[in-house]
């Protein structure tokens, strides 16, 4: 009977590593053809990767919360094999699980021994690495770049599950040496009293760390702990307010003309293409033809650098069952007619809700549009998606008295009106252009042509 290695799959051209958050399946299970096996999670979706044969599975090469490369195989599925094997297969199977234990401790040894060379040495004397201590291959691959030491990297104090060095650990670690402290110090830091240093005043746009919350729950109060994505999410909005200066404008738009238009067509379309016409996607054509108008909000700043970018990807915010949210991207949105554009944006939702997004499809974004509409709210302050510079929140739709200009005069008439918010980075976009901008997406909005075909 023959092995089947399963591998983690391309995700994207941007994504090279995952995370193994969970094994669906245990040793000796039987596995169906497309068959969730494993999840894993980047830093933006989680995914299950599905069986590609039909099998047992037995071996698992990675556990929980493993890092792994793409391409790597993670996991070994008998093909048509059954619960009861042979001896001679069984014994198969033994020795393969046997001989990454056998090979991890001949590294050991050698190690060891040349920790003690290391040791012994009068050039240089340094404790010796933790053999239990896990590093993944990106913060090895970054020690490696940065000339960084074996001893220095045991020395650094991981924020990760059981004190594991995460790549923002070691990327503060370098920062923090290359802007005057040594390595030694570094490593040698925790372990030294703290000394008084008087306080130098010091532009910088970051906010100072929060303090350790020491709120103690009562007997009654419920302690619910924060879950891998809400401490992304929490850890990407803190940064985004350190990194960008946030401002914002706001404008009123009429949609009546829209709304009119919508529930005169929305029927047909539905018949006809099996898709739902929401809101949604013609407010994605008017930010992607407002972008197309005003390239200076497709931006990113890098540095003192800022670089206008050519696609027009734009960000969906979208709820997720548990609370959290994610923000799939509709590439080139530009490029999409009204019909296409409401394809893509009813499959990203759908996909959203039922965690079926690939990660790839939640990356690259230029600009993002968030309906905060949705849940009642007339209108909101955003905070940006970064590394993009703006962002536009769109209000609750409401029919509200209002004063309607015609050549025989002026009149109080009932009108759909909805607000737009949008927050941008004051660094690199001034309130003249912010301003411009959400009022050409207004203007188009309200010179909806209620005869269009669709």
């Amino acid at each position: 009977m023959s092995k089947f290695e399963l591998k983690l799959p391309q995700m994207g051209e941007s994504v090279a590593e995952a995370t193994l958050t969970s094994w669906l399946k245990e040793v000796g299970d039987t596995i169906e053809m497309d068959e969730a096996v494993f999840e894993i999670a980047t830093d933006k979706v989680d995914s299950e990767v599905p069986s590609e044969v039909e099998g047992v599975l037995i071996e698992k090469l990675f556990g929980v919360d493993d890092i792994i490369q793409v391409g790597q195989t993670v996991a070994v599925i008998q093909v048509n094999g059954s619960a009861t094997t042979s001896e001679a297969e069984a014994t198969a199977v033994v020795e393969a699980v046997e001989e990454p234990e056998v090979a991890a401790q001949q590294l050991e040894t050698e190690v060891t021994q040349v920790v003690k060379q290391i040791s012994g040495s009068e050039s240089e004397t340094v404790s010796a690495p933790s053999l239990e201590r896990f590093y993944s291959p990106l913060v090895k691959n970054i020690a490696k770049e940065e000339g960084i030491s074996m001893a220095e990297l045991d020395g650094i104090q991981g924020t990760g599950k059981e004190g594991r060095v995460t790549k923002n650990d070691i990327l503060q670690y370098i920062e923090a040496r290359t802007s005057g402290k040594s390595a030694v110090e570094e490593v040698q830091q925790p372990e030294q009293p703290a000394q008084p240093e008087p306080v130098q005043p010091q532009a910088t746009n970051k906010l100072p760390e929060p303090p350790v919350s020491k709120v103690q729950p009562g007997a009654e109060d419920e302690v619910i702990p924060m879950s891998r994505m809400g401490k992304l999410i929490a850890h990407h909005m803190r940064e985004s307010v350190a990194t960008s200066a946030h401002v914002q404008s706001f404008i009123e738009a009429d949609v009546t003309n829209i709304v009119n238009w919508r529930n005169k067509v929305k029927a047909e379309f539905e018949k006809r293409e099996g898709e739902k016409l929401t809101f949604t996607p013609i407010f994605m054509e008017a930010v992607a033809k407002a972008l197309k108008n005003f390239p200076m909000i497709n931006i990113s700043v890098s540095g003192d650098t800022v670089i206008r970018k050519k696609n027009i990807n734009i960000g969906m915010a979208a709820a997720l069952p548990d609370g959290n949210l994610i923000v799939p991207v509709i590439k080139n949105a530009d490029q999409l007619n009204l019909v296409g554009m409401a394809k893509v944006v009813n499959d990203l939702a759908f996909r959203a809700k039922n965690n079926a997004l690939k990660p790839d499809e939640v990356q690259d974004g230029t600009y993002t549009v968030t309906n905060v509409g949705s849940f009642g709210s007339v209108f909101g302050t955003p905070i940006i998606n970064q590394p993009q510079v703006a962002i536009l929140a769109l209000g609750a739709i409401r029919k509200v008295p209002s004063v309607i200009e015609t050549e025989e005069g002026d009149f109080i008439g009932i009108r759909s009106k909805m607000f737009l918010s949008h927050s941008y980075d004051h660094r690199v976009v001034n309130g003249a252009l912010g301003g411009m901008f959400v009022k050409a997406v207004a203007d188009y909005l309200e010179a909806w042509d209620t005869n269009r075909e669709i």
